[in-house]
């Protein structure tokens, strides 16, 4: 009798227990990363670039490393916070990068073009900077960008779009 009312009481509480979900098997789907809008201000006009940002150590250590392409209008953000003085490497980077290593008051203080993928040769300014804005290699030189030139990003560089972002850059003007 006990076996009759055990077994009886384990199926009520089956049948009673919310519903196990089936496994999803299905191919799991990576987010597209948030992009941030950047504008740099040359002699020849503004350029726009949505671009990703690293923020934590671990995005900053991988950065673009095995990308196999960067298209003409992306690239990836490294906001320094506080200001220091960066130094990059193209380790496991397999595509030439334009590196550009913007002061705190928006300009660019050096710009090195169409680094050499998988190089260990580090690139750095020299000097603290906001940030380092990391384009397709050429994409600069294409563009007339040099160093000098002034960048803003997040709300501040497109002050007409509604960006929602706490990493806006608001360089003064010159």
């Amino acid at each position: 009798m006990i076996r009759i009312t055990t077994l009886l009481a384990l199926g009520l509480l089956a049948a009673c227990s919310s519903p196990q979900a089936a496994p999803d098997n299905s191919a799991q789907v990576q987010a597209a990363p948030a992009l941030l809008p950047v504008v740099i201000r040359t002699a020849k006009g503004a350029h726009r670039f949505d671009v990703e940002v690293a923020i934590t150590r671990d995005e900053q250590a991988k950065g673009l490393m095995f990308r196999r392409e960067l298209g003409p209008t992306t690239g990836m953000l490294f906001p320094m916070d506080p200001p220091r003085t960066a130094s990059f490497w193209m380790k496991d980077t397999l595509i030439p990068l334009d590196m550009l290593f913007i002061r705190t008051d928006g300009t660019i203080a050096f710009l090195q073009a169409e680094t050499e993928p998988y190089s260990r040769v580090p690139v750095s300014a020299g000097v603290p900077v906001a940030a380092v804005l990391e384009l397709a290699g050429g994409r600069a030189a294409a563009l007339g960008i040099a160093e000098g030139d002034r960048v803003a990003w997040g709300g501040c560089a497109v002050p007409q779009e509604a960006v929602a972002s706490r990493l806006n850059f608001c360089p003064s003007a010159p």
